[in-house]
């Protein structure tokens, strides 16, 4: 027998969910403009949201290491990725804000959600802390569609990771910058790269 009480309680949760939600929206989009302007980065400065020595990243790191009877860095990286790209893509819901708003990854982490950008440094940040200080992400800007792909230098090749396509290996950086349309010069095209120490500006 189905207890309508309960049915009727979950309602009003989802409800009153439905109105709190509605509500923060409004205020966000109250002070959409405020919160922009506050939010702006300048593109040099997108190395301080990779923080692959936060202790919610190497919390995550150190759970994906555990699932390998010793983690060996020179034999088991490959699969780790895999497995940072696993959890990624699959834990952390991909929403689209109305405004822009950076997130770190501690706190994509913590709200178990972000747009492409937000998982793609989360990713950039938990590959690093798995061990690869090599590991950059490279967004490609061309219109206004974006391409972001994580990569690293492993073993004389790249292991890259994009959201949407998954794992591949590749013999060198140049063939994956091949890979993705990046080559010669380009003025409809911006691409870059960057990591917690670096950023490089390619096209």
């Amino acid at each position: 027998m189905v207890d309508d009480s309960k049915e009727r309680k979950s309602d009003e949760d989802i409800e009153t969910l439905k109105r709190y939600n509605q509500l923060y929206l409004e205020i966000i989009m109250r002070y959409k403009e405020y919160i922009e302007e506050n939010e702006n980065l300048y593109v040099a400065e997108l190395p301080k949201l990779i923080t692959p020595d936060n202790e919610s990243v190497v919390g995550l790191a150190n759970k994906i290491k555990s699932q390998f009877p010793i983690y060996n860095y020179n034999e088991n990286f490959p699969d780790a990725v895999r497995i940072a790209y696993s959890y990624v893509k699959d834990n952390i819901l991909l929403v689209n804000l109305p405004i822009q708003f950076w997130l770190k990854p501690e706190e994509v982490i913590r709200c178990g959600a972000g747009d492409i950008f937000d998982k793609a440094t989360l990713l950039c940040s938990l590959i690093i802390a798995l061990g690869n200080v090599s590991t950059k992400l490279i967004i490609k800007v061309e219109d206004s569609e974006r391409e972001f792909v994580v990569y690293s230098e492993f073993n004389n090749s790249i292991i890259a990771v994009d959201l949407e396509r998954g794992v591949k290996e590749y013999k060198s950086r140049e063939e994956l910058l091949k890979a993705m349309g990046v080559y010669g010069e380009n003025e409809e095209m911006n691409v870059y790269e960057f990591n917690d120490k670096m950023y490089n500006s390619i096209i």
